[in-house]
């Protein structure tokens, strides 16, 4: 008997084993990095960075700085700085975490399921004979125990496997047992049939999670670019405050200068009054600068989540780099290929397919056909019952369902929708792809315009200089005037602020450009999610 027992257990466990692994082997677990290709940006395209740029995050982060002394980075410093303690960046980094969870969800459509039940039901039964008018009292007690193991497969296959066992007994009978094992197996004819339509919620949820990833790296390229902005800008102000107190000591020097010639009879009185407006011409806009100088040093401690208090310099020159671009097409083709939008925008129409698959599937009619295989044994025990499985006898059924409703109204708008839905995701992403080549295209015209602009404003304060040279000579000698010198300082002080702007609006025309581009991240030697561009054609449910 008690081999008998353990053959049949055999069975049981034979068959959940190949429930577990039909299961396995057919839910598609491709990972994220099947679904992008292994394209790197070229050698044209990158510039070379240096071999420590991404060892320079740990090695800086490490240094040994107080919370609320004097901050010196370099750009690149500060970039990982930003990407390590930026709130919303940490925000923005539980987005795919959370959308990966929807994926897990989706998944468990596919686990088996296991269920049990156990009950006790008595009845108490009074009846009289009418042969003997004796009144007799039967109690019936019933004892029934089941154990399922259920599984839904991606090809539209449920699968059953059950265990059960009944127990009834009664004063005026013999206990009678029974122990059950059996499969059912219900095949999708129509309706669910496959794993297209079946698989199209774990897809769709595996599409959302590669949309996250690269609206991550979107969301990084915007905030490295703006940190690299804000960095110069900073600069910028810390020039202006010092080209600005520069003037000021000139002016004043000036006014000294035109008060003793006037003390001596050399100039009139009224040439005092063009002095003394030009020192507070130069006093208000270095007033203004340094009040610009606190505002990007507000901004530039937002981005490093730094203490508002604590005193930060940039430490590198705004000096014109060597940079030699390439031909605006090839810029263009990097951009549909790397921009993280357009990847997004591709990811939508496939997640348009995947709607119109499912949505397909429910204008079918429900077709299913279904079998079930079982042997029973019968006997007084428990133990009797379960050896009596052994035996020839068994019971089979099978059949056909079939559920359609008339008019199918609302399947039909669910299916209209998801056309014009998909449609209308096409037509965006061609819209995208234009849009993006003219953000390109005029982010290139505006870094040569940049360029010309700093030989331009170079030349200029060059010029500035020697004029105001010659202008204060010509006032020495008493052949010029003071309102003249002052519109020579005037001249310069804007020269040289031009040149400085015209360097740094160069710097910036060139992150933008990169961050158009969507290169920004792999020319700064940061490896992000999305970092490979979408490859359609891996994420094809073919």
């Amino acid at each position: 008997m008690a081999i008998k027992q353990i053959r049949m257990a055999a069975y049981l466990l034979t068959a959940l084993i190949f429930v577990f692994l039909s299961s396995c082997a057919s839910v598609d677990t491709r990972s994220y990095e099947d679904y992008v290709g292994s394209e790197k940006p070229s050698a044209s395209q990158a510039r070379e960075e240096p071999d420590d740029l991404i060892q320079s995050k740990e090695t800086f982060l490490k240094q040994e700085t107080s919370t609320t002394g004097p901050l010196d980075i370099s750009v690149e410093e500060a970039i990982v700085l930003s990407l390590e303690n930026n709130r919303t960046f940490q925000v923005e980094l539980l987005s795919p975490q959370i959308r990966r969870t929807f994926e897990m969800e989706q998944r468990a459509a596919f686990d088996p399921t296991l269920s049990a039940e156990y009950s006790i039901s008595e009845d108490h039964v009074e009846w009289e004979s009418e042969a003997t008018g004796e009144t007799t009292l039967s109690n019936i007690k019933q004892t029934d125990a089941e154990v399922k193991i259920s599984e839904f497969l991606p090809t539209g296959t449920e699968l059953e496997v059950e265990l059960s066992t009944d127990v009834t007994d009664s004063n005026s009978s013999t206990a009678q047992n029974s122990t059950r094992g059996g499969i059912t197996i219900t095949q999708a004819l129509l309706r669910g049939l496959g794993p297209k339509a079946n698989l199209a919620n774990l897809r769709q949820a595996r599409l959302d999670t590669l949309v996250s990833q690269y609206e991550l790296r979107g969301f990084a390229e915007s905030l490295v670019a703006e940190v690299e902005k804000t960095c110069w800008d900073y600069v910028l102000a810390k020039r202006r405050i010092a080209i600005f107190a520069e003037s000021l000591k000139l002016a004043e020097d000036q006014l000294l200068e035109t008060r003793e010639r006037i003390k001596i009879g050399k100039l009139a009185g009224v040439e005092l009054y063009a002095a003394q407006a030009q020192v507070a011409l130069h006093r208000e806009a270095l007033i203004n600068a340094r009040s610009s100088l606190a505002l990007t040093r507000l901004q530039l401690h937002r981005l490093l989540n730094q203490q508002w208090n604590r005193e930060i310099s940039v430490t590198d020159e705004p000096i014109v780099p060597d940079v030699k671009l390439d031909d605006v097409t090839e810029h263009v083709r990097v951009a549909l290929r790397w921009r993280p939008e357009l990847n997004q925008a591709r990811l939508a129409v496939k997640r348009g397919d995947l709607e119109i698959a499912k949505t397909k599937n429910g204008l079918l009619p429900v077709m299913n056909l279904f079998i079930t295989m079982g042997k029973t044994g019968y006997a007084d025990s428990f133990g009797g019952s379960a050896d009596d499985l052994d035996g020839e006898s068994y019971d089979i059924a099978g059949g056909v369902t079939f559920q359609y409703p008339i008019s199918s109204r609302a399947a039909r708008a669910r299916h209209k929708r998801s056309t014009l839905s998909r449609q209308q995701s096409e037509e965006a992403l061609v819209n995208l792809i234009q849009l993006i080549e003219v953000d390109v295209r005029s982010a290139f015209i505006e870094i040569n315009r940049a360029r010309e602009q700093v030989t331009a404003t170079a030349a200029t304060r060059k010029l500035q200089e020697e004029s105001l040279r010659a202008e204060t000579e010509k006032f020495r000698v008493g052949k010029s005037t003071t309102l003249l010198v002052a519109q020579a300082q005037r001249d310069l002080v804007s020269s040289q602020i031009g040149e400085i702007e015209a360097i740094t609006t160069y710097l910036k025309a060139l992150i933008e450009l990169y961050r158009l581009e969507g290169s920004l991240l792999e020319r700064r030697g940061i490896t992000a999610p999305g970092r490979n561009p979408v490859n359609l054609a891996l994420v094809d449910d073919k």
